[in-house]
This record gives C-alpha cells, structure tokens and sequence, in this order.
C-alpha cells in the first residue's frame, strides 16, 4: 500500500478517479482539475495503487510528465518511494522487454512532441505498436495518465496516445475546463489551503498606493521585493526557520537589454551571480546558479531571473515573490504562473500572515487564467470526404498582386491627417486641438499613466474578478528607459493595420503630433515635446489602434484594381477537416453538403454564427439546391476574392459559401452579423470594402453572390449597395433573390 499519509481531498481525488474509472458506463477521458501544489503525484500514486489492488491488476499506466529536464525521473523517484512494491519502466525499458501489467511506465511529452526529437525513432515507434500489440494479446489493458498536457497537445503526441488504445484517459490541469464530453471533477481550491500546502492568499502590489508616482518601474518593482524578502527572512529567523525566501523575476521573452537592466540594478544592490545570491534559468542552455541545492529550503540565490515559459512543472517551495517585468506595455499577466511562489516550504502555515501569504509585483493591467488545451475545447475536428459530383467544380479566385502597392508616406500621413481632423473637428490651433481630444478620452502629460490590480486575493480567479480592486499609478517618462514601450506601441499600430514598416508609422504620428521638426507642417495636430509624445502614444495606445483601424475602413475604390489581382482556379478540396460538435441534439445528416456524412453536428451554435446556422438550415430545406459548399476562413486551397482597404492595401476576403443550384447557376454567399433588439451584430469594419469588391468581382465572373444577414430568425439578402442598417430597402427576404 502507499506509505503515505494523505489529505482529506487528496484521498477524495483518489476515490473519485476509482469511481469513474472502475464504471463500465463512464466517458473514455477524465479531467481533474487541480490547484497547483494540490499534489497531483502524490493523488495519482495513491490512485495507480488502489486500482492495481481493488480493480484490475492486469493494467498498465503510461504517465506522460510536463516540461523539459528529468521530470519524469521525479515522478517515477516519488512512486518508488511511496508504492515501492509497484514496478515502474521508463520508456527505453518498456520497449526493450515490452508492457507488464502492473507496471507504470513514465514518458516525458518531450520524447513524442518536439521536432526533430530522436527520442521515438520510427524503428522503435514500430516497437512500440508491437509492444502494445503484444500487450493488448495478454489482456493487459492501459490507462493513460497525462499530467499538464497543455503545452504538448499535438498531432504526433496524440497519435501516440491513441496507438495505447487505453481503457481510460486522465488529464489533469490546474487550468483545465468543464466539459461534456468527458467526465470531469475538480479538487477545491479552499481544501488545498486549508491543509497548509499552498500560501493562504496572494497579495498582489503590496505598498503601491492609490496615485503614487513611480520613478522607474523595474527599479520600484525590485525595490518592493526585497524589501519583501528581507522582511520574511527576519521572520523565519525569529521563529527558529533556516528557510530562505527566494525571489522569482519574471520577463515574457528574456530580451538581453531587459535582462541586462534588471542584472545592472540588482547589482547595485549587492547581490550578483559571482557571489551567489543571483541565479538565471532562461533555457537549459542559458542557466547558472540552478543546482541540486537550489531547491532546499536554505539555497544560497534568494533572486532567479527566469522566462514566463519555465513556468510548469517546476517548482521551488520557498520561493515567495513573484515580479512580473513587462517587455512592452500590454503583455498579459497569466496568473496560472503564481503557482509557482504558492507552495509552503514545510508544508504547513505558521499563523503568521507575512510567511502564510505569498507576494507579486507587477504593473501588468491584462490578467489571464492560463494557457487551456484544445482538450477544453467543446468541439471535435472529423475529417470528410467530398462527394463525387462535386469534384469537377471549378471558379476563379483571386490572390494578391505583387504589382498593387499601398498608399506611400505623404499619401498616408493625409489620411491619417484628415481622419482627426473630421472626427475629433480639429483645426489649425494646437492648443484647442489638445482639449477636443482630452474631451474624447485621449490622455496628455509627461507622465505614464496606469490602472494596476491591487490587493488581497485567496483564489487565484479572484484576480479575474470585475470586483478586483486597481489603484492608479504615474510615472514620470524616461526616454531611455520608455524607448522600448514606445516602440512595442508603435509596432502594434502598425501590426493592427498591417503596415509596411515601423518607421513610416513612428514618421506619421510624429509629422501629427510632435513639436516641429519635419516639413509639411500644415499637417501638424499637436506640439508635444519628446517626453510628452511618449507619454501620449504609451497612454493612448488603444484609441490610436482604434483610430488608425478606422481610416483602414473608408471606402475605397475597388474598380481601378478589380482586373489586376492574380487569377487562379480554385477546386473544392477533395477532404477537408471540419469542427463538430459532439452534443448536438437530434443530430441528422445535411445531404445539401457538398461533404459526406456532413451533420447538424457540423452546425451547432458553438460552430456556426447564429446567421451561418440559418443559412444552412434554409438550404437543407430548399428543393432547388442541388449542393452547398462552406468555405474555409484562411489558406490557399479556398476560395478567396481581394479587397483593398483605405490604405490601398490589399487583404483576401473568404466568402462563406458557394452554392450550386439544381438549375446549373452558382452562388457566392458571405454571411454577417444581423440586428437583435434593433442593434446592429456585424463586428467586421471591413465589411463595405468587402462588399463592394464582391460586386465588381461578381460583375466579372457573372456570377450570382449576395451578402446575408439574420434579423428575427428570418434571412436577408443585399447584393446593391451596402447599408448597416437592414430596414433599408437593399435588404429583402432571402427568397425574393436566391
């Protein structure tokens, strides 16, 4: 039996695995979600032991183990320690002498997932079918245990798992999500503190106040933490604890001019690699002062500077503090990775709020739970096969030309130019400009200004919450320091408009909005000096993205192109991958398909918009359709029509569906967002551009094409000119025109 004691909820978890994995009327897959530091191993040892015992000893386990390193080596240590009388393989071992019931045989996902990983050559992956070929011959059956599975899940792993033909599936997640299809439970996250294993609350930017004014943020961050540390350090001391608390320093990417900041300041302080208080794990090339002792409660670096990435299936129980870095100005906090600084070091509380209590310091202001397997998803991807009347179908598409360029940098700047001028009715006095665009939100001074989270929370998806509390901070710009941000903002404007380069969009704004130092002054919005242009693009980044996107909406004249874009002719594929939903009620085949064994399944409301599922449904119940295509939304094998925008820049637009009718005549389809409650559901800006480019396309090809919309359960259709709103006389019932 295992030699362990175990937790209330940790035998609970267990019992509950033995219930539905021993029921013959149970899903295949089992999720369980976990807390981080719930002590998943330790469940799942104890689980292995109870089946092998109670249930059927003729079972083999495959447990597949997170990240990179020798975690697998780890688990397997834990179960020998714990369940020595159990037999355990790692996978080398059960290829050479092959599967034995009652064995566990951990894998790391790195042998099945990482190109160009040896790891699973193709001669022993055809040991290892044999293997499971000759298990399968002695009655031997397989559970698959999958441990953090998120980060792993793809094609070649899940071939892999398929090949075990296992008799259950049990993924385990701290961020897993509920679903149907599977059986599902979840360990209490109040249960895992009540123990004393994790931290009894995260206190997130302690000593922030509400408008402080923050002078350098790596520098206010860094200083917080060790004060921090200092504090808990005294602490343990005074309660008799030779644990010393370590902090977690955190950058997304581990950018070397990032890196080499935080590096410099820590120095100041005292602490550097060469006299050990300073360790670095960015990747196991790029790693020093993490060693075996590294992890005792009393290890010598009390500072790691680590990538958002070394996140799972790592952790070091005294560390305490997290501090999150930004590389940029809108990077996610994923709060999944606190995980990591939750664990007790001695398992236990103290009574003591500052050694009970975990810390982070950030000044992210977007929260995330955390990366989800596509597992979580409610769908299903099926593979079909297009019908044979179908297979000699062809139509024009059109890709991009190299010979349409965009608008140059004057033309640009103009747009750009006018779009404020028209919107926000600016004018020639920069002074009277500034206060029109404050009246509309935008935000001046030399100061960057933030809305951070603050406060204490005993969940983590309490940091989720709408009720989450913020505070307000400033900090005063720096040019050097705020040149990074500065740029990440402007790489984003140009990303969210698909602009040719940083630099024609940094010329813009600042031929728009600095203190003259270009030509074309008539141009000129704002005199802003160079921190308060920093200041103003940081601060306003969201409604200059909003603003930039707009511009791309303006009409433009598709006709002096329409003949020019590449011309290719576009099969439908012979098969074709489609999402299906596995719950759909009353399920019946859509023999209008051009696909078979195309279901209401393929067009449930987890799949579809509520217009696409319409329009399918109009179609299945239509005598004159002889078959209906849907169309993929990117790539070359679909069919795809060009559009320019209001920077002249060309765009393929993917029309949802093309229709043969019994009569020989082909329709092209585009459905959108309708009207509820009188509000307009379109989200697509690019809708007019869209339309009017279908129209000269269609014009062409002679081709019948409309685009549709749903309003009261009922389909409309306008192929004439383009209106929002669907009480103009452009849109008509779907039956007077297809």
């Amino acid at each position: 039996m295992v030699k362990i004691e175990l937790f209330d909820f940790q035998e609970e978890a267990s019992l509950k695995l033995i219930e539905i994995t021993s029921n013959k009327e149970s899903k295949q897959t089992v999720l369980m979600k976990a807390p981080t530091a719930s002590g998943k191993t330790i469940i799942l040892i104890d689980y292995i032991d109870k089946y092998l015992n109670n249930v059927n000893s003729n079972t083999a386990f495959i447990w597949l183990c997170p990240g990179k390193g020798n975690l697998e080596e780890q688990s397997r240590e834990k179960m020998i320690k714990f369940s020595p009388d159990k037999k355990t393989q790692d996978l080398s071992e059960a290829l050479l002498s092959g599967f034995e019931a009652g064995t566990t045989i951990f894998i790391n996902w790195e042998l099945v997932t990482n190109k160009g990983n040896l790891a699973i050559r193709e001669s022993e992956k055809k040991n290892l079918f044999e293997r499971i070929d000759e298990a399968k011959k002695k009655g031997i059956e397989f559970i698959i245990l999958i441990d953090e599975e998120h980060e792993n899940n793809t094609s070649k792993a899940d071939d892999i798992i398929n090949s075990f033909l296992a008799k259950n599936i049990i993924r385990v997640s701290a961020t897993v999500l509920k679903n149907s299809r599977f059986e599902y439970f979840e360990i209490d996250e109040t249960d895992v503190i009540a123990s004393g294993l994790i931290t009894k609350a995260i206190y997130v930017n302690e000593d922030i106040t509400d408008n402080a004014d923050i002078d350098n943020d790596y520098d206010t961050l860094l200083n917080l933490a060790d004060k921090k540390r200092i504090s808990i350090t005294e602490r343990y001391k005074e309660i008799g604890k030779n644990i010393r608390p370590l902090v977690l320093i955190q950058f997304p990417n581990g950018k070397p001019e990032t890196i080499e900041l935080v590096e410099k300041k820590l120095e100041k302080m005292g602490y550097t690699y060469n006299n050990g208080m300073v360790a670095i794990w960015m990747t196991d090339d790029n790693k020093r002062g993490v060693d075996d002792s590294f992890h005792d409660n009393d290890g010598t670096p009390i500072f790691l500077l680590m990538k958002q990435a070394i996140s799972t299936g790592w952790d070091c129980p005294r560390a305490k503090i997290l501090v999150k870095l930004r590389e940029g100005m809108s990077e996610n906090f994923t709060i999944q990775t606190i995980g990591r600084i939750r664990r007790m070091p001695e398992a236990k509380h103290y009574d003591d709020d500052l050694l009970d209590f975990c810390y982070v310091y950030t000044f992210d202001e977007k929260y995330k739970e955390g990366l989800l397997s596509s597992v979580d998803k409610t769908y299903e991807t099926r593979r079909l096969f297009l019908k044979e009347k179908c297979k000699t179908f062809t139509l024009e598409k059109q890709t991009k030309s190299p010979e349409i360029y965009s608008l140059g940098e004057r033309e640009i700047l103009k747009k750009v130019y006018n779009h404020f001028v028209e919107k926000y009715n600016l004018e020639k006095d920069v002074n009277k400009n500034k206060t029109k665009l404050e009246a509309n939100d935008y935000v001046f001074g030399k100061e960057i200004v933030r809305n951070i989270l603050h406060g204490k929370f005993i969940k983590l998806t309490s940091m989720l919450a709408d009720s989450a509390d913020f505070v307000r901070t400033k900090t005063k710009v720096n040019t050097h320091e705020h040149g990074i941000y500065m740029l990440h903002v402007i790489d984003n404007i140009r990303r969210a408009v698909a602009m040719e380069s940083n630099r024609v969009v940094r010329t813009i704004l600042e031929r728009l909005f600095r203190n003259n130092l270009y030509e074309f002054g008539k141009y000129k919005l704002l005199q802003l000096d160079l921190a308060e242009f920093y200041a103003f693009l940081i601060n306003n980044e969201s409604k200059l993205k909003d603003d930039f996107r707009e511009i791309t909406t303006e009409i433009s004249n598709q006709t002096q192109f329409v003949y020019h874009p590449k011309k290719e002719e576009f099969k439908i594929p012979l098969q074709d991958f489609f999402k299906y939903d596995p719950n759909v009620k009353n399920e019946v085949e859509y023999l209008s398909n051009a696909y078979k064994n195309y279901t209401s399944g393929n067009a449930t409301s987890i799949i579809r918009s509520h217009s696409e599922m319409l329009f399918e449904k109009h179609c299945e119940k239509r005598d004159d359709i002889e078959w209906i295509y849907k169309n993929g939304d990117s790539g070359q094998q679909y069919f795809s029509i060009v559009y320019i925008d209001g920077f002249q820049k060309q765009w393929l637009f993917y029309a949802d569906y093309i229709v043969m009718k019994k009569d020989g005549s082909v329709w092209v389809i585009e459905t959108k967002g309708g009207e509820s409650h009188g509000e307009s559901k379109n989200i697509d800006r690019q809708i007019k551009n869209k339309f009017n480019a279908f129209k000269q396309y269609a014009k062409e090809q002679n081709i019948n094409w409309g685009f549709v919309r749903d309003k009261d359960g009922e389909l409309y259709i306008n192929n004439t000119e383009y209106f929002e709103d669907m009480a103009n006389e452009n849109w008509v019932e779907i039956t007077e025109k297809f």
